[in-house]
This record gives structure tokens, C-alpha cells and sequence, in this order.
């Protein structure tokens, strides 16, 4: 999932000083998962800085309003009603639903309330960790389902490298050297063959390069 966090409510509230009202819309999607965005976070978002522009003497309007995916036009274009007559959107998406209620409707202007930070997933509660470098060609099925792209501090396809010493990686004794780790996994599967194979240099053109990524499903889109 997309782990995002909340930005200071003090920055959020410079951005709509001038409002006199505000949309602020949260996502059902990832960043409820992470706790950034959900219907809770949205409605304390609102109300702490309805109160404090109370506090100052320049009132807020606020509504708070939840949908299941901000990243999807079928649920996006049904907040017409509610958009149509806020001086701005605060969105607590990532910032994929941010740029999609940005394009739903360009006349309003869409503020973030959250920095989108990475793909990972839950360890325990409260605490989420990257899992994913989004390289676009994934290795996972030859290093036991542990990412050297992400996990290794730097990235390295045919690791270990000479900083790793008793399995943690040399930038802390804290962290466990992700080649170690993958080696580990590998025995246990009885495929440590797999390791002897080089890995060529990412072709990170299937990543990054060419401007923005598109997946197509020609058996389900629809024109």
C-alpha cells in the first residue's frame, strides 16, 4: 500500500487563511490503512482547524467528506455537489488522488494535506515499513521475496557488499544487511543456485523514465 503522513496543521492552515470554506476530503483507500486519511483523520483535520480559526476571529466553514478511492474517477466525479461551492479541497490522499481531484475539477484548488512517502506495508500497529522500490521489473521470485532494491542501503543486485559484517549492513548495527537476509531465505528454499546467476543492471527506463507509467487491461477497459 501508499503510506502517507500528515503535513503540520499550521501549514495546512497558512495555505487556506484566506477560505472562508473548505472541503476536506479523505480517502478509503491506503491512507486510512496508515491513518493519515481516513474518515477519522479527516473530521479532526477539519475540526482542529475550524476551532482555531474561531480562536483567531476569521470563522471557517468546513465539510468533511470520505470516499472510498480518491485515485479513481468513477468515485471522484460524484463529489460535484459538495466541490462546486468551497473556495478549496484539502485532500489527506496520496498524492495520486490528490492530482485526480485536481484534474476532476481544475477551477478548484486541491491542497494536500499529506506527504506521500512510500510503498511497504504494516510490521504492527502503528508502525509501517517500505517493502517496494516501484522499479518496474521485479526480481522477487530470485531473492526469496525480500527486495534488495529497498532493503539493501545501497540497492546492490549482487551483494553482499564489503560493508556488511555479521549480518547488519555497515551504516548501523541496527540494520540487518539485506543480503544476508536474502542469503538466508534462499537456503531455507533450497535455491541458493539462484544467487549464482548475475543480475544485470536495472533498466530503470521501466521505472522512472518516459514520463508517467500507464498499465493497460484491454480485457476490462472500458472506452
Amino acid at each position: 500500500m501508499i503510506v502517507a503522513e500528515n503535513k503540520h496543521l499550521s501549514e495546512i492552515g497558512e495555505l487556506i487563511k484566506d477560505c472562508k470554506k473548505v472541503l476536506f476530503l479523505g480517502c478509503g483507500g491506503c491512507v486510512t490503512v496508515c491513518l493519515s486519511g481516513g474518515e477519522k483523520e479527516t473530521e479532526i483535520m477539519a475540526t482542529a482547524l475550524r476551532l482555531k480559526r474561531r480562536l483567531e476571529g476569521s470563522p471557517l466553514e468546513t465539510v468533511s467528506y470520505t470516499i472510498t478511492r480518491q485515485c479513481d474517477p468513477e468515485y471522484v466525479a460524484s463529489l460535484e455537489n459538495l466541490v462546486r461551492d468551497v473556495d478549496a479541497v484539502v485532500s489527506l490522499a496520496c498524492g495520486a488522488g490528490v492530482q485526480y481531484i485536481a484534474e476532476q475539477y481544475p477551477d478548484k484548488w486541491v491542497i494536500p494535506a499529506a506527504d506521500t512517502k512510500f510503498v511497504g506495508g504494516s510490521v504492527k500497529h502503528g508502525l509501517w515499513e517500505e517493502k517496494c522500490g516501484l522499479c518496474g521489473e521485479c526480481i522477487l521470485h530470485k531473492t526469496g521475496g525480500i527486495c534488495p532494491i529497498i532493503r539493501c542501503s545501497k540497492s546492490i543486485l549482487n551483494g553482499p557488499c564489503g560493508g556488511s559484517q555479521y549480518g547488519k549492513c555497515e551504516i548501523s548495527k541496527d540494520v540487518p544487511c539485506a543480503w544476508q537476509l536474502i542469503y538466508d531465505r534462499m537456503k531455507t528454499l533450497g535455491r541458493l543456485d539462484l544467487l549464482t546467476v548475475y543480475q544485470p543492471p536495472k533498466d530503470w527506463s521501466k521505472s522512472r523514465d518516459g514520463g508517467p507509467r500507464q498499465v493497460v487491461r484491454e480485457d476490462v477497459m472500458i472506452d
